[in-house]
C-alpha cells in the first residue's frame, strides 16, 4: 500500500476547503491550487495577476520545503487565470522562478471563477 503523508505548514494559506496543501506519495509532491494569499495577512498580496501570481508561486516554494523539496523538483503546474489577457504578466513572473533549462510541463486557460475573487491560481507537482 502507498503511504500518503499530509504536508502543511504556517508559511502558506490554510485550505479555504476540505483538502491539504499538499500530498506527498510515491516520491511526488502534489501542491494543492494556490491562491496569491499572503499567510501573514489572510488577504491577496495585490490587485494584479502579477502580484497574485509571485505570491502564489512563493506559497508553493514553502509548501514544498516543508516537504523537503524546492521549485527545482516542479515537474508540471496548472496556471488558473480569471482573464486570459493577463497571461503575458503572469507568465513574466512564472519566468522569474522556473530559470533551469528544464523547465516544468504546463497547462495555463483563463476564464476560471477563483475563490476570493483572486484573478490567479496555481498548483503544482515536484519529483523528489
Amino acid at each position: 500500500m502507498t503511504a500518503i503523508e499530509e504536508i502543511a505548514t504556517a508559511s502558506a494559506p490554510a485550505a479555504l476547503g476540505a483538502y491539504s496543501q499538499a500530498v506527498k506519495a510515491n516520491g511526488f509532491v502534489f501542491v494543492s491550487g494556490q491562491l496569491g494569499i499572503d499567510p501573514a495577512t489572510g488577504e491577496l498580496a495585490g490587485e494584479t495577476a502579477a502580484e497574485q501570481a509571485a505570491q502564489s508561486l512563493r506559497n508553493i516554494a514553502n509548501i514544498l520545503a516543508a516537504a523537503g523539496a524546492d521549485m527545482t523538483h516542479v515537474v508540471r503546474t496548472t496556471i488558473y487565470l480569471k482573464n486570459v489577457g493577463d497571461f503575458a504578466e503572469v507568465n513574466a513572473r512564472y519566468a522569474e522562478v522556473f530559470t533551469g533549462s528544464v523547465k516544468p510541463a504546463r497547462c495555463a486557460f483563463g476564464g476560471n471563477d477563483i475563490p476570493k475573487g483572486a484573478l490567479v491560481e496555481i498548483d503544482a507537482i515536484a519529483a523528489l
